[in-house]
């Protein structure tokens, strides 16, 4: 993680990463003016606060309260040598535990991450740079390039080449990309996540049999979000580049809607608009780009290339946006092998949707079958001896498709988690199987996994395949584990009998395609200097229904975004028309405002927390309509999640709207006990936003221009290095 230090007054300090901010000073003794800890008060409390929480993540997995479990940590320090000290921590337990938790909290505590760090002893490297800003790869280790490399399955460069290049890439756009984390808790199965330091949004994870695969996996999605903009999905870009040549890449084309808002004729294609528009119902304005929210300029659109025939077919960068997610993206060594991981990762989903959805049981793999793979064997024998039951299916369904399951039960807790891979090879799609169940994941972790179900309707709801789809952490149906399996075994090979070749593998997965009379569309990109591409499979490799252009679009975002943003500059008749706008559009109450209009605000901040119906609260306050504002407060605190700050300060509002609303109580009554309960500042806000001297507390005010939202523009300074780089490669 970086950490950038700001030298405030006299010896204060703050360092800033992610999203907070931490002010270090001295002791009044040490000239210092005793406002905050010292900075070496924040490493002895790190230590205890770390060990508390495996405390804290051991008891919640066991349903064992901790509020009677109290610890402490001493440091007692050497008087020889100041440097060498002794961390005491002390754990006091109550007498009903029993001795085996005893034990195990015992345990967790020595898992604590601050204390295997300091034991390990990290090393430290002082050096001046000219930049920090432009030092962008000093956060990675990168393997060394001396000999011939390592060759991976299904990969047309040796892993460390790969690596290198990659890693130059980046640091040539000015990204600095730093590792968070690193797992590697069973043999043979690795994974880290990764992030610009700069814009920490921008991050993704990687898997592999070993730590440099792992790696090369995680810079390869990087590359591969980055081509197509996907850390940017539904985010807002500004209105300089909303007003640029070009908002997402020079070759779009931007079309109007018909007179009467029909679709306009240059974009998709008739198999397209079977699929998209099957009743008519779908309009030219529904089509209208969320990133840049520039309708005058019509509905951006970018170019694919049909497989069957070569033809070039626009599709509006809205419909990608609203029903892909990442589904069918890749960044390779060559062309033909992003083809084959972008078509695998579209089988993969598909099938395992259809296997889910449709209660399927598959058959096991033989174990003289898996025996053939010990490397894969062992990491699966590593989960086994924690406790966890492994399954190792075949999700070809009869030799259709090439896909693997994993799936493993969790006793403790009695949840279920199944993990899918897709690769023309068997062991490749095996092996990834295994590498995804475990990616990013403690053994902790695995206790937040779904109980199965024999209720078809929780299975089969689409929300549980987006789950699915995000961290595989969907219900899954208790007939996916019957003996009964739906199909036998198959021990397939898409590979040409064991002669790998991306070319043909690609060749191979679009045949299956045709086979099923499915299109299939293709966008390349090379801007960034990696081979890429996306797949789009119309009717297949969706993530969200295609209802959902219509329902439930992202684009609902421009029907809001300007008002909201600059809210506090709207007079009384404005916010009656934003209000009533919300009321009609039905949208969910508890919609976080950070999703409905595509901003990244602080989630630390009030406009972080913020939700339609708390929006909607503020302006019947900041209007006068008080009634409808008891009503919000009542429901905010009754169904609320938000942070005990802003709960004290509703709940100082609904009683201090009810002796509003009452003819029979004045505020001089009660004023002086609700100041005494929750204080001044509160009860000056709560006051002042009855009578609208106070509007929007909380909100701090910003603009068009998203003055003040650091984090939302860092994303677009992130989103602005891809920019100019693609009008750099297209002059």
């Amino acid at each position: 993680m970086q950490i950038k230090v700001n030298f405030l007054d006299n010896l204060r300090l703050e360092a800033k990463f992610d999203d907070f901010t931490v002010v270090a000073d001295q002791p009044i003794r040490y000239k210092g003016d005793g406002s905050a800890p010292s900075p070496f008060d924040y490493f002895l409390a790190s230590s205890a606060l770390c060990a508390a929480y495996f405390v804290k993540v051991y008891c919640n997995a066991r349903d064992i309260p901790t509020d009677n479990i109290r610890l402490s940590q001493s440091n007692i320090v050497d008087p020889e040598n100041r440097y060498n000290q002794i961390f005491k921590i002390d754990v006091e337990l109550p007498e009903d535990i029993s001795e085996k938790d005893r034990l195990g909290i015992i345990r967790s505590i020595d898992r604590c991450t601050v204390k295997k760090v300091v034991q390990t002893g990290p090393d430290f490297q002082i050096e001046v740079v000219e930049n920090l800003d432009e030092d962008a790869q000093a956060l990675l280790e990168v393997p060394s390039l001396e000999g011939e490399g390592t060759s991976i399955l299904g990969k047309d460069l040796p892993v460390e080449q790969s690596i290198a290049k990659m890693t130059s890439l980046l640091s040539g756009l000015g990204m600095q990309i730093e590792v968070t984390s690193w797992r590697n808790i069973v043999p043979n199965v690795w994974s880290l996540n990764i992030r610009d330091a700069d814009s920490q949004m921008c991050f993704t994870n990687g898997k592999g049999a070993t730590k440099e695969s792992a790696l090369a996996s995680a810079l390869g999605e990087f590359m591969e979000r980055l081509n197509y903009n996907f850390f940017y999905n539904d985010q807002y870009f500004g209105p300089d580049i909303a007003n640029a040549e070009f908002v997402h890449y020079p070759d779009e084309k931007w079309f109007q809607p018909g007179s009467n808002d029909e679709l306009p004729e240059e974009i998709l294609d008739d198999y397209c608009l079977e699929i998209y528009n099957p009743d008519g119902e779908l309009c030219g304005s529904h089509l209208y780009d969320t990133n840049s929210g520039n309708t005058e300029r019509g509905i951006c659109s970018l170019p694919y290339t049909r497989q069957s025939d070569g033809q070039t077919v626009y599709f509006p960068s809205n419909l990608i946006e609203n029903l892909y997610l990442s589904n069918g993206m890749s960044a390779g060594n060559t062309i033909e092998e992003a083809q084959v991981q972008c078509l695998s990762e579209i089988f993969e989903r598909a099938v395992k949707r259809e296997i889910l959805e449709s209660e399927l049981a598959l058959p096991d793999v033989p174990k003289e079958v898996l025996d053939q793979y010990p490397s894969i064997v062992a990491g699966i024998n590593g989960l086994e001896e924690q406790g966890f039951p492994i399954f190792v299916k075949d999700a070809s369904l009869g030799g259709q498709f090439p896909v693997m399951c994993v799936a493993l039960m969790n006793p403790r807790t009695g949840g279920v988690f199944t993990s899918f891979g897709a690769h023309p090879s068997f062991e490749v799609a095996l092996e990834r199987c295994v590498t995804e169940l475990m990616q990013g994941r403690s053994f902790e972790g695995l206790n937040d996994v779904p109980k199965p179900t024999f209720e078809s309707l929780a299975v089969t709801e689409p929300n549980n395949f987006v789950e699915h789809f995000i961290d595989s952490t969907g219900v899954v149906s208790w007939r996916f584990f019957s003996n009964k399996a739906d199909y036998d075994f198959v021990e397939w090979d898409f590979t040409n009998n064991g002669q790998h070749s991306n070319a043909q593998e690609a060749q191979t997965l679009f045949g299956i395609l045709e086979s099923m009379g499915k299109e299939s569309y293709m966008a390349a990109y090379s801007d960034l200097g990696v081979p890429s591409c996306r797949i789009l499979v119309p009717d297949y490799s969706e993530v969200y229904p295609v209802e959902d252009l219509i329902w439930d679009n992202t684009n609902k975002a421009l029907l809001f975004r300007d008002d909201i943003l600059n809210i506090h500059d709207l007079d009384a008749q404005q916010l009656e028309a934003l209000f009533d706008r919300l009321e009609e559009s039905e949208l969910d109450d508890y919609t976080d405002i950070i999703t409905l209009i595509g901003i990244e605000f602080d989630e630390n901040t009030v406009w972080g927390q913020l939700t339609i119906l708390e929006l909607k609260l503020m302006i019947c306050l900041a209007i006068g309509r008080l009634e409808d504002a008891k009503e919000f407060t009542e429901m905010f605190l009754q169904y609320n999640d938000n942070t005990a700050e802003r709960t004290l300060y509703y709940q100082a509002m609904d009683a201090a709207l009810e002796v509003s609303l009452d003819d029979d109580m004045t505020m001089d009554e009660y004023e002086h006990s609700f100041r005494r309960m929750f204080g001044d500042e509160k009860m000056n806000a709560v006051l002042g936003s009855i009578n609208a001297s106070v509007k929007f507390y909380g909100l701090t005010p910003t603009d068009s221009q998203l003055t003040g939202l650091e984090k939302h523009q860092r994303l677009i300074e992130s989103y602005q290095k891809l920019h100019q780089a693609r009008a750099k490669a297209h002059r």
